[in-house]
């Protein structure tokens, strides 16, 4: 079993606190990726956009999420989609990530929380029975015109494309 799986199955609660669902108008948002670009919703007017929320910068979760987004970056592309990322980690941390995995998407660099307090991801998780807040791992699919087409709560890790490109249910 690896560290990844056991953390999984570790994680023995996490609170979902979103009440964004499919169909709902995506909140704007702006902020300033790994290289101080300014990122908004706008950005992505008549593109499809995987806006995906992660914890923490170079931890085995985070990274197993954006690397299988990474190594099915074509793939997503051809089928029109745009990727970003977002986290409390700073553009420093965002850069490093980014270079040591050779990410080949922009990561927004939420760290005063305003983005993810809109998309309403942050809450109250427990693992290996430690109970602590933070951002719950989430990804939205918003389609060209700003409105969420799906919210994945359940993301795996190391099959996060897949589910993205799955037909919803």
């Amino acid at each position: 079993m690896s560290i990844l799986d056991k953390i999984t199955k570790h994680v023995s609660k996490t609170l979902h606190t979103t009440h964004l669902k499919a169909g709902d108008k995506a909140p704007d948002f702006k902020g300033k990726d790994q290289d101080g670009n300014l990122i908004s919703l706008n950005d992505f007017t008549g593109k499809k956009l995987v806006l995906y929320f992660y914890p923490k910068d170079d931890t085995a979760g985070c990274t197993a999420e954006s690397c299988n987004l990474r190594d099915n970056y074509s793939l997503l592309l051809q089928q029109g989609y745009k990727i970003v990322g977002v986290s409390a980690d700073d553009e420093k941390s965002h850069q490093k990530f980014i270079k040591k995995y050779s990410l080949p998407f922009p990561l927004i660099a939420d760290v005063d929380k305003k983005i993810i307090n809109d998309y309403n991801i942050w809450g109250m998780k427990s693992l290996f029975g430690k109970e602590f807040e933070g951002i719950v791992r989430t990804t939205f699919v918003i389609s060209e015109t700003g409105i969420i087409e799906r919210v994945i709560k359940e993301v795996n890790n190391q099959n996060h494309t897949e589910q993205i490109l799955a037909t919803p249910v």
